[in-house]
């Protein structure tokens, strides 16, 4: 006949178990306590570009709120070159969890289509965080050109094709890309001279060496409000309140027409589910913030802050729209 050892106790094995249970149920919420903890350290905001400008504006007031909110600090770190190249490879293959990216029109829907090959690939090592605010490109001429406003630029351009140029701050810069799409929607034919940076450009521009342009809203305003440039049309949806009596493109016989560059945040495709949607909704909210309005509004952008399935639409549908813009132009990098 089976006999128990001497040493077995059901009551000790009921005891145990209890316990590994209750050791196990500890642990458990320790677990999920840890992923919660998330970021668990300071946390890098790739910009893919010098300091200065709308990312600038857009990826420091950011930053600031994100600070506050997320119990650790948010910095800023540029690191410009190769038409942005160079960060977004960085970032796409960084395995810390705390290193993130300002994603802008250039990087996700133009250089997919000018570089014959591309060390990222914008749609695969990166997840959509969220859009984070459009600023619009302003058409411009010196003064000395004589137009008034966008109408009068075509009837002037037209009447001696090729004879007009404008600049821009270099080959697939939002700058070329928004007179490029202007051309191809008002059927021009213009002559494109890239510079190597808006600095270049601008001084040529304000000089009369140049007679045009589309910048950055943030970049012009100050020169247009002191007369030495003189802005035609908008590239934005509606008038900007900062210039009231510049009509929009649209306005001007082009319905639906927008040129906007676009800012948005991006995390390496190895970030968990739940540590993006923490971080979503963070900077939904920081974008919306009192600071972040007023810094924004300040240079005509317009904050956003939509969820990472409106983004990654958003990147979508601009790479199928700038797709054709690019084939036309035989855009190529510098």
């Amino acid at each position: 006949m089976f006999e128990l050892p001497p040493t077995f106790n059901p009551a000790r094995r009921h005891l145990l178990s209890a316990g590994s249970a209750l050791a196990l149920g500890g642990l458990l919420p320790a677990s999920a306590a840890a992923q919660a903890a998330w970021p668990s350290k300071s946390v890098r905001f790739v910009v893919p570009f010098a300091p200065g400008g709308s990312s600038e504006i857009v990826a420091r007031s950011t930053a600031a709120e994100l600070s506050k909110t997320l119990g650790q600090s948010v910095f800023v770190d540029n690191k410009p070159g190769a038409a942005g190249n160079i960060a977004m490879s960085e970032v796409a293959r960084a395995e810390d969890q705390h290193t993130l990216i300002l994603g802008h029109i250039g990087t996700l829907a133009v250089n997919p289509f000018i570089f014959d090959k591309l060390p990222y690939d914008a749609n695969k090592d990166f997840k959509p965080v969220s859009l984070l605010a459009k600023v619009p490109s302003l058409y411009v001429v010196h003064p000395d050109v004589p137009v008034k406003n966008l109408k009068e630029f075509i009837a002037y351009a037209k009447k001696s094709p090729g004879r007009f140029s404008y600049g821009s701050a270099g080959n697939g810069s939002a700058g070329h890309l928004a007179f490029e799409y202007l051309k191809m929607t008002a059927d021009l034919f213009l002559l494109h001279v890239p510079y190597r940076g808006t600095g270049p450009m601008m001084t040529d521009l304000l000089s009369g060496r140049l007679e045009a342009s589309a910048v950055g809203a943030a970049a012009m305003l100050p020169f247009i409000k002191s007369g030495k440039v003189r802005c035609i049309a908008t590239g934005s949806a509606k008038r900007l309140p900062q210039l009231p009596d510049v009509p929009t493109v649209a306005e001007q016989g082009f319905p639906g027409f927008e040129m906007t560059q676009w800012y948005g945040m991006l995390a390496p495709a190895n970030m968990p589910a739940a540590n993006l949607e923490k971080l979503s909704v963070e900077t939904m909210k920081a974008v919306k913030a009192p600071a972040s309005l007023e810094r924004l509004n300040a240079d005509a952008a317009e904050a956003i802050g939509g969820t990472p399935a409106q983004f990654a639409q958003f990147i979508a549908a601009e790479q199928e729209r700038w797709k054709k813009v690019l084939l036309r132009a035989k855009v190529k990098p510098d």
